[in-house]
């Protein structure tokens, strides 16, 4: 069903997935009065704010941004991505798309290849999926599990509620660390309703420059869909924390989605007054005059 909430005096803590979450109660749209222009228009101007913290933090250089994103197929990740972070100067921000483990690194435990990926202190990162993969996808499809090669795990009926209760642990022992470390936590689940997921893959059909993005693996997904509701509701509510908590995303309307989701990135990291650039060592301060001078020397020209 989808649910839809109006647009008046929203701030983020309106999308804080409060425990107990349940997921048939969180919107998947927004009604407003704003066209699309106007949408766009606002967050091309977040947009700009953003990248003018992202500078900061980069002269800082002592905090770190992790913004990991969550989703059904076509909940429109990648999209979201594009506009919410099209200012920001590509030095310092970088996305990682987690696919299929390759080879090496099931050679490793499943949160190693997420923690090579963290970003540099001054950076963001964009996790387009993220380690909770391995409790959403895994947990529907547990068979990929057995390709992790456990000791503890030699079939499927060996993956017991306490397997996947360690896996949380885990996690949020993980973001408990990098958070302690610097790396400030944005966690979004973008709400598709299941209507507009059929629209969508259907758009991708009918699209012939979209068709590269069909396959034939998204209606088997699809057909799990219960499955991973239940997955996602289960892995928000035992890795909401203060640290890292989620925010539930309405993404029927990718417009919206992408204001919303830049509007709680700015009210946060605007909290972080401490983020200042450095300013210059004195010694250089109170010479500033006289490199000017040399520098506006015909033989400097």
């Amino acid at each position: 069903m989808v649910r839809t909430k109006k647009m008046k005096n929203i701030n983020s803590g309106d999308f804080i997935a409060e425990s107990p979450f349940k997921l048939t109660a969180a919107e998947t749209h927004i009604s407003t009065k704003l066209s699309k222009a106007e949408i766009k228009e606002e967050l091309q101007q977040i947009s700009e704010k953003l990248s003018a913290i992202q500078d900061t933090i980069y002269a800082h250089n002592k905090y770190a941004v992790l913004v990991c994103l969550q989703g059904m197929d076509t909940a429109g990740k990648d999209s979201l991505i594009k506009a919410v972070f099209s200012s920001f100067n590509p030095r310092g921000v970088v996305v990682h798309s987690f696919k299929t483990p390759s080879e090496l690194e099931l050679e490793h435990d499943y949160l190693w290849r997420h923690y090579l990926a963290l970003p540099e202190r001054g950076k963001f990162a964009i996790f387009n999926r993220s380690h909770y993969e391995n409790v959403l996808v895994t947990r529907v499809n547990p068979s990929y599990i057995l390709n992790e090669n456990l000791p503890s795990i030699t079939s499927e009926s060996d993956i017991s509620q306490e397997f996947w209760e360690n896996r949380f642990t885990q996690i949020n022992n993980f973001e408990s660390h990098i958070q302690q470390n610097g790396t400030i936590v944005f966690k979004f689940f973008l709400n598709l309703s299941k209507e507009e997921q059929r629209k969508r893959l259907l758009r991708r059909l009918e699209k012939e420059s979209h068709n590269w993005k069909f396959s034939p693996g998204d209606l088997v997904q699809r057909k799990r869909w219960d499955d991973y509701m239940n997955c996602y509701e289960e892995a928000i509510n035992k890795t909401h924390t203060k640290e890292a908590p989620w925010y539930v995303i309405p993404a029927d309307d990718k417009n919206m989605a992408r204001l919303l989701v830049a509007k709680i990135l700015l009210k946060n990291l605007e909290k972080y007054t401490d983020i200042k650039k450095p300013e210059l060592a004195p010694n250089i301060q109170k010479d500033i005059a006289k490199y000017k001078e040399i520098l506006s020397k015909k033989e400097m020209q």
